[in-house]
Parts: C-alpha cells; sequence; structure tokens
C-alpha cells in the first residue's frame, strides 16, 4: 500500500460531489449487521487466536446459522493449533473427518485438509497423510510440500531426486516452518543434500534475519560473521573481505562476495558489480540464494555489465528464472547487447504473449503491436449462469461483513476451472454489483478471450475525469496507479493508516488539503470518494513536477516518498534506461508498485483512447541528479 497521495490549485470544497455509483460496501452491506453475524465475526477472531473455549462458547449460539461450514471449521480449527505449532493429540481427528465428508469439495473442506496435513505431518502419520494430501486441490502450502516429501523419503525414495525436488520448494524461508526445515536435516542425513546446500539454505534464512531457523538448517556458516557484516554495512564489509578472503576456502569466498554483493546492489553501490565479478570467477552459483541470484543481475543492470547479467541469469535456479518474466527480457537484453539478435528475438517471443511489464516490453522488442486485444461479448444468460453459483452469492455476504479473505476465498474457488468466457462474464456480473476488485481479478484470469474494458474497469470516471483535466494529470496513468493501490476498493486501508481508493496518509492529506486550499479539511473525509480522488490525483500531479516529470521516479515516490525516489535517482552513474531503473528499485515492494502501475497506465490508455505510446518512451532515459530536499512529504 502507499505511503502518499497528491495536490494542485483545484479547490476541492467548491467541487460538487456527484452522484457516485452505489460503493463495494453499500451494495452488500446491511444497514446493520445482525447480532448473530456479529457473533460469526467473533468467533473467527476466536479461531484467529485458537482460543479453544471461546470458539466452542460462540460457536454454540450459532446453531442453524447460514455458513455453518465456517461456524464448524473455527470451531474446530483451535482445536489443531496452539502456541508451538500444532496439537499432538488426536482429540479433533474425527470432527475433521466427519467436516470433511459433510462439505467436500468446497473451498473451506480445502482449507481444512491443509490444517490438518500439518498435524498429520508433525505425528508422522504418512499412512494417513498421503491419503489426504491425494485428495489436495489446491496444494499451495509450503509446508504441507515439504511434509510430502518427508513422507516419500520415509518410503525410500530416493534421497537424490527428492533433494532436486526440494530445490523448486525451498526458495523463501519465511514459508519453511518445521516441516521443511526437518526436510532439509532429513535429506543430508540420507546423503541427498550435501552439508554445503544446507547451508546455502540457512545462509538464505539467515540473509533475511530468521537466525534460529538458519542454524537449525545449515547448523554454523563458516561465513556466518560476513553475512551480519554485509548486512550492518556492505561497504565496511566489502572492504575489509577484499583484505581477509584468502582465509576462505575457494567455495567460502565465492558465497561471501554472493552476500556482499547482494547487500551492497541494496544499496545502488556500484561496488556491487566488483563483488559479484569475483563470485562470478570463483563460480558456486548454486549456492547462492535467491536474493543473492536476482540482485546479481540487477548489479549487472545498473552497471550495464551485459556479460554479468548474461552470467547470473544463466546461474540461476531455473524455477526462480522460470517464474518472472524479467529475467527472459534482460537475458534477451544481453544477448542483444552482444550483438546475438536471432537468439535475443527468440528470448524475447518467449514472453511476447504475456500481458505484464516484460511482455509489452518484450513485444515492442518485436515490433509487435502493444494494443489491447479484441474484446469478447458475454451473453446475459452466461451473465445470468454466474449470478446463481452458490460460492459468488456467499461471496458476497461475508464481503457485506467485511471478512475480505473469506470472500475472496468463495469466489475464487467458483473460478477454478472456468472458460475464458465464464470468468467474463463472472466479471460483467462483479462490475454490475460494484465489487470492482473481483471484476480486475477475474477478468485478469483469461488466456485466450478477453476484455480488457473489464480488466482495467473506470469506475467513478464520472469524478476523476474532470480533476485530471483540471489539473492537466494524464488519467490513464492515475488509474493505473489507483487499480495498483485498492483495486477500486472505497474503503481499503493499510497497516500503516493509508486509506481510500488512492491510500492517501493522513498527513499527506492534510498537507495537499492545505496546499490546494481545501478548507475545514478533516481526516474523516479520506472515505469520501470526491475528497480522495482530489486529494491523490493532486500529489501525484506535485509529484510528477517535482521529480522533473518522469513517470517512472513519480511513481516509485507516491509508494515509498519523495526523499527515497530522489536519492535512488542520485546513486546513478549516467543515464540509465526507466526499465532499468526500475528493476533496480532497492525495495520490493516499490520495484513490483512501479512496474504494475506503468503497465496498467499503458493499457488504460489504449483501452480508453483506443491508442497508448510506447512503453519504453513512458519510461524514458533518467539522467543522475543530486538529491535536493523536497517540501512534499
Amino acid at each position: 500500500m502507499s505511503l502518499v497521495i497528491g495536490a494542485s490549485n483545484v479547490y476541492a470544497d467548491k467541487i460538487k460531489k456527484p452522484n457516485l455509483p452505489q460503493s463495494y460496501e453499500s451494495k452488500a452491506a446491511p444497514a446493520e449487521i445482525a447480532d448473530t453475524d456479529r457473533m460469526f465475526i467473533d468467533l473467527r477472531e476466536a479461531a484467529k487466536k485458537n482460543d479453544v473455549f471461546r470458539a466452542q462458547q460462540l460457536s454454540s449460539n450459532l446453531v442453524n446459522y447460514p455458513f455453518d461450514d465456517y461456524v464448524a471449521y473455527f470451531r474446530i480449527k483451535p482445536q489443531l493449533f496452539d502456541g508451538s505449532g500444532t496439537r499432538s493429540d488426536y482429540s479433533a481427528d474425527a470432527q475433521v473427518i466427519a467436516f470433511l465428508n459433510q462439505y467436500q469439495d468446497t473451498a473451506l473442506a480445502d482449507r481444512m485438509r491443509n490444517d490438518w496435513l500439518l498435524v498429520l505431518g508433525k505425528r508422522k502419520d504418512w499412512a494417513r497423510f498421503d491419503i489426504e494430501y491425494s485428495k489436495c486441490v489446491l496444494d499451495d502450502y509450503t509446508q504441507v510440500k515439504c511434509y510430502s516429501l518427508l513422507s516419500k523419503l520415509s518410503q525410500g525414495e530416493n534421497p537424490t531426486k527428492l533433494a532436486i525436488d526440494s530445490r523448486a520448494l525451498l526458495l523463501d524461508p519465511s514459508d519453511f516452518g518445521q516441516a521443511c526445515q526437518e526436510l532439509v536435516s532429513s535429506l543430508v542425513a540420507a546423503g541427498g543434500m550435501t552439508p554445503s546446500e544446507a547451508k546455502a539454505i540457512g545462509r538464505a534464512a539467515s540473509e533475511r534475519g530468521f537466525e534460529t531457523m538458519a542454524r537449525h538448517l545449515g547448523g554454523e556458516d563458516p561465513i556466518g560473521d560476513i553475512v551480519k557484516a554485509a548486512k550492518a554495512d556492505p561497504a565496511k564489509a566489502y572492504r575489509d573481505f577484499s583484505q581477509n578472503a584468502s582465509r576462505y576456502s575457494k567455495e567460502n569466498q565465492a558465497v561471501a562476495w554472493g552476500v556482499i554483493g547482494q547487500f551492497l546492489a541494496k544499496k545502488l553501490d556500484p561496488n556491487a558489480d566488483d563483488a559479484y565479478r569475483l563470485q562470478q570467477e570463483l563460480g558456486y552459483n548454486e549456492l547462492l540464494s535467491v536474493e543473492s541470484q536476482e540482485w546479481k543481475v540487477r548489479a549487472g543492470l545498473r552497471a550495464k555489465d551485459w556479460a554479468l547479467v548474461k552470467n547470473a541469469i544463466d546461474g540461476m535456479n531455473p524455477v526462480v528464472r522460470s517464474k518472472d518474466p524479467a529475467w527472459t527480457y534482460w537475458y534477451g537484453s544481453a544477448l542483444k547487447a552482444e550483438g546475438q539478435d536471432a537468439k535475443a528475438t527468440e528470448s524475447f517471443a518467449l514472453i511476447a504473449d504475456q500481458y505484464n511489464f516484460y511482455g509489452q516490453l518484450a513485444r515492442e522488442e518485436l515490433g509487435k503491436s502493444n494494443q489491447v486485444p479484441a474484446k469478447t461479448k458475454v451473453t446475459e444468460q452466461e451473465i445470468d449462469a454466474i449470478a446463481s453459483r452458490k460460492g459468488f452469492i456467499r461471496g458476497e455476504r461475508l464481503y457485506a461483513m467485511n471478512l475480505r479473505f473469506e470472500g475472496n476465498r468463495e469466489w475464487n474457488w467458483e473460478l477454478r476451472n472456468m472458460t475464458d468466457k465464464q470468468l467474463l462474464a463472472a466479471a460483467e456480473y462483479a462490475k454490475r454489483i460494484h465489487l470492482y476488485d473481483r471484476v480486475v481479478n477475474a477478468a485478469d484470469r483469461t488466456k485466450q478471450e478477453h476484455d480488457f474494458s473489464l480488466r482495467y474497469p473506470t469506475p467513478f470516471k464520472e469524478v476523476l475525469s474532470p480533476i485530471a483535466r483540471q489539473i492537466d494529470l494524464n488519467l490513464s496513468w492515475a488509474y493505473g496507479l489507483i487499480r495498483q493501490e485498492s483495486r477500486f476498493i472505497i474503503n481499503a486501508s493499510s497497516s500503516v493508516g493509508a486509506s481510500g481508493l488512492m491510500q492517501i496518509m493522513p498527513n499527506t492529506a492534510k498537507y495537499v488539503a492545505k496546499k490546494i486550499g481545501m478548507t475545514n479539511y478533516t481526516n474523516d473525509k479520506l472515505s469520501d470518494t470526491n475528497t480522495n480522488l482530489t486529494l491523490g490525483s493532486n500529489y501525484l500531479k506535485m509529484l510528477l513536477i517535482d521529480l522533473d516529470g518522469f513517470w517512472v521516479l513519480a511513481s516509485a515516490a507516491y509508494n515509498a516518498g519523495p526523499s527515497r525516489s530522489k536519492a535512488w535517482r542520485e546513486t546513478l552513474t549516467g543515464p540509465t534506461e526507466g526499465a532499468i531503473f526500475a528493476e533496480t528499485i532497492p525495495c520490493t515492494e516499490t520495484r513490483v508498485y512501479v512496474k504494475n502501475v506503468l503497465s496498467n497506465a499503458h493499457y488504460y490508455s489504449s483501452v480508453m483512447n483506443g491508442t497508448s505510446q510506447s512503453l519504453k518512451q513512458r519510461l524514458g532515459v533518467i539522467s543522475p541528479k543530486a538529491a535536493t530536499q523536497s517540501e512534499l512529504p
């Protein structure tokens, strides 16, 4: 979520508030939530806290409640988990089995099964685990997958093969839990994984701050102190290790340079390129963490070191490389820089059918059109068929109680296995009931038949258009930002206090309101659509002016603040492609945000105007500039 918002010479208190379409919340929510609904919400909170007594007490008072499956789930779930993880007794097993039988083939049954699999895995009840695991539909829990590999290992499957499978799984230490830590130690004991590989996984955890986990995974790391030093002060770690590297083995030198390179690159320090070059000479790319592998590419991009970019991508974990189209695009760019045009074309072609930031850039490299695809229409009968689906009806009711997590679960479960036309019908239905985030969610999934007016909807246009026109703000960019910020959910709020369609921070809102002459402004007015869009749009325009008209810099500033955007620009050593600047933004959230906002803006321009500027031209070429103090918050 954004940390900021917008301003100009518009006096918002003089702008008449138009008749707005009925909002997501007002459409779904009753005038007052019933007492049983409030009790249901309390039950949900008790289940989140694994409060067995409270959950039992509340569920007993919700007999015949419409969401009987959720009542049962919230009652049973605390009996499976406690403060230390999963409970070891068998007291809830019969209830789980009865639940799975009664509510089979539902989203909640799939969730319950995953919860129970964590318990079965911890118990080493592999016979029951394997039966239940085979019934999983979504199978998207990393810990459950780790238990699955442990089950196979216990039954004598080849540990070397299982270790290969684990490399595709053990990518993000925040997902590991007890199961994945146990898998690593078991694979080492079985001879399928080397101690060096285990230490590499542990080192990845240490890089992310999971020190206890790091020790459990890999034991004492010979370069553990270097990892800590690089995290604290990478420039000093670089200088110190330059003097002391010869004391370490070739393997440890290589991984140390990789770690130092990662943290230098995150500081946008040009020495990152040198550190990674030293690592490249030594080898051991496979022992670098995902973070180090990815930042090796980014360090090469910042230095325009295309040989390092190519080598870094060649040495990537294949799963990491294939998951993100960035690496396919930049590999093609490296080949092109080396004069290998035919091979570069082959690389760009691999992602040219994707409707994302790098798919767009790849199509431009191939000289293909970036216009939106032809619109597929759906019939009233197809929309009516969607409206009668149980999951959508339940989802609306859950949204009305502001239970977005559960509402999304119901809607996404219904979207499984849908044809493109069914997805478009679901998107159109969601549009009609003003669930705009669900419009985007459904339309974004189509593969062959599309409707980009649903994928990139324009609600509140009668409010936003005159505001943008009055301050000369590009409307497609404003929509691209809102789509990323809030998905058009009026009462969206972030953990840091940003709110509304444009996710405005209260202090920023006050600043902007004062600047544009919005009298009698108070923060409770941020929930008003007109006010929110006025302040957000104005602030976005202010940022664009402050950052010399660069959309990349202004988009980054909207998310992370203008001082950070200016500081990142100051580190440039020469004119730099906007795409490279975006890819090398140190903050992950902001990096993803900027690419999505600008990709969105490109498609919005095409949807609204029928034509669109080259994405590369929008990104521009950013020149270095010393950071100056800005009064903008």
